[in-house]
């Protein structure tokens, strides 16, 4: 068998490695190459490794990069696949997000009630999500959340357990791997998503021209624009882990309408915001950001750098 052309970077989750084969499903379209032609390498993140605290403690979302990061720059793969909602808004200047899948379903599934209004009184919720504890308590001030990590079988296992009363899981992830048969999904107008949920993104190295070409093929524009668009105004923001915050962008023919909202961490205040402009109006987000932080309340506003 011949060497491969070019070698994938993943994380080795079973989503992970269904994302992986998504991309090199694409590329092989693209390019009209055999499946040999790539070779998934699948690469354990310290993210994977410890699953009892919360991310924001032990080092934020570079848990889920900086070991892809490190491959990629030492030139052990070509190119690394994440969950964009996953990576980090500030990226190496020797890396490049290269390409974007279409983007799928942006909405959170609830799993062991039919609605947030159906949750018994006092029900317990399992999230490791800042932003889906704090969307809930402003809902239902009387749920209370507790920390749940793990894949989604894992976070499945421990809710027939009976640990908590439900959880919530990306809508994206559950279609990914064959499992759209579980949960409920809640409109964005009741729990607006995380930025850029639902979209895996392939990243390279800045100076690889010949990848970044591969790469350019099978970009999806408009999960691209809406996905950057989003993490412009975390970077406006300043957010971090601790951050709960949700955004969604859309392009709507040659303009593109972004809706956000930043929240307390215990759901008690909020500062919801919207705004448009024509694709490629780079001002929009950062303008979005400083309408929120000059509306936010005071607990909504200590969360976020000055």
């Amino acid at each position: 068998m011949a060497d491969p052309i070019l070698r994938l970077g993943t994380r080795g989750s079973p989503l992970a490695l269904v994302q992986a084969r998504l991309v090199r499903a694409a590329l092989c379209a693209a390019h009209g190459w055999d499946e040999d032609a790539i070779e998934i390498v699948p690469i354990k993140t310290t993210g994977d490794r410890v699953q009892d605290r919360a991310l924001a403690e032990i080092g934020g979302k570079a848990l889920w990069t900086k070991e892809l990061d490190r491959a990629l720059i030492d030139r052990e793969i070509d190119c690394a696949v994440h969950s964009m909602k996953d990576v980090e808004t500030v990226r190496p200047t020797a890396i490049a997000i290269a390409a974007m899948l279409e983007r799928a379903d942006v909405r959170d599934r609830l799993i062991g009630a039919d609605s947030i209004d159906a949750l018994r009184q006092g029900a317990v919720v399992g999230t490791s999500s800042p932003r889906r504890s704090a969307q809930l308590k402003r809902l239902r001030p009387d749920l209370a959340t507790v920390l749940f990590r793990g894949n989604v079988d894992t976070r499945l296992a421990k809710l027939a357990a009976g640990e908590v009363d439900a959880t919530l899981l990306a809508a994206a992830g559950l279609d990914r791997l064959g499992r759209a048969d579980i949960g409920v999904a809640i409109p964005n107008d009741v729990m607006l998503p995380a930025p850029a949920q639902g979209a895996v993104g392939i990243e390279a190295r800045a100076d690889d021209g010949r990848v970044l070409g591969w790469l350019d093929e099978i970009n999806h524009a408009a999960t691209y624009v809406c996905v950057s668009m989003e993490r412009a105004l975390l970077a406006a923001l300043k957010a971090d882990c601790h951050s709960p915050v949700a955004a969604l962008a859309t392009v709507e023919g040659r303009r593109i309408a972004m809706r956000a909202e930043l929240l307390a961490e215990d759901g008690s205040a909020h500062v919801a915001g919207d705004g448009n402009g024509p694709i490629g109006d780079i001002g929009l987000a950062a303008a979005l950001a400083g309408d929120l932080l000059k509306r936010a309340p005071s607990p909504v506003r200590r969360l976020f750098a000055a």
